[in-house]
């Protein structure tokens, strides 16, 4: 699977749709079958836009580029922050990020989702996760043992200075559930009043094996060719309910 992730630089939304345009046509003539967007990347924490504007506009480019799957971030709709995948001009499924990050005041502006959420999509079961939700294993697993998920996607709105906990955590998620793992964040945010300077763009193996690239946007995930796991994560898989504390 080739997978485009955008090195997005965040500005005026005006900006930002012409931006997603011209990316968009770049990851498909480029061979992309999956298309990934970070979280927030039409309007950061400041702005707004129209949700059906951007509906608009995710129908329209995925239809133009029919071929590969968009994965196109997140954004504010219905009081939720929404992750979304499209697909020959419809969506084909809707994420509401669970895990608010409190720092950001995102309880202010979003209400939290209560489901968990996977796509079958280019022959592939893909399990979605917003930036925060990434501290927290028990959701991946969920996926991962629930849904038979094989590859995490993750979007997020990370700052670099801790870039190294965003890197660890997409690894450790790897490696703990034996998945293919993508994280695509915010590179910068430019616009006035929203200085940002975002995480790196990731993708492990279910090994947690870093996969290089040669121009830091695509990908290729040989999914036939990953040797097998030393520990199987669904095989061995145990589900225990009691814990005992003794004093």
């Amino acid at each position: 699977m080739r997978v485009y992730l955008a090195r997005w630089v965040c500005e005026s939304v005006e900006s930002n749709v012409a931006h997603l345009i011209e990316l968009s046509a770049f990851a498909a003539g480029a061979g992309a079958e999956l298309v990934v967007f970070p979280e927030s990347f039409l309007h950061g924490y400041t702005r707004s836009v129209e949700p059906r504007r951007v509906r608009a506009l995710f129908a329209e480019i995925s239809a133009r580029h029919a071929a590969p799957a968009f994965v196109f971030g997140s954004f504010s709709e219905g009081g939720a922050n929404r992750m979304t995948v499209w697909q020959e001009g419809r969506q084909l499924a809707a994420y509401d990020k669970v895990h608010l990050f409190a720092p950001n005041g995102e309880h202010d502006l979003w209400q939290p989702g209560n489901r968990y959420v996977a796509v079958k999509v280019l022959g592939r079961t893909l399990g979605l996760l917003n930036c925060n939700d990434l501290r927290f294993p028990e959701q991946a697993r969920a996926l991962r043992l629930r849904a038979r998920c094989d590859l995490f996607v993750v979007v997020g709105w990370w700052p670099w200075r801790r870039d190294h906990v965003w890197q660890t955590l997409l690894q450790a998620r790897a490696i703990e559930n034996g998945v293919w793992v993508v994280g695509c964040c915010v590179a910068a945010s430019e616009f006035a009043g929203e200085r940002f300077a975002g995480a790196g763009n990731y993708v492990f193996d279910p090994h947690g094996e870093p996969v290089r690239t040669s121009d830091d946007v695509l990908y290729e995930l040989d999914f036939g060719g990953v040797l097998p796991l030393l520990v199987d994560p669904v095989a061995d898989a145990r589900e225990i309910g009691e814990v005992i504390v003794f004093e």
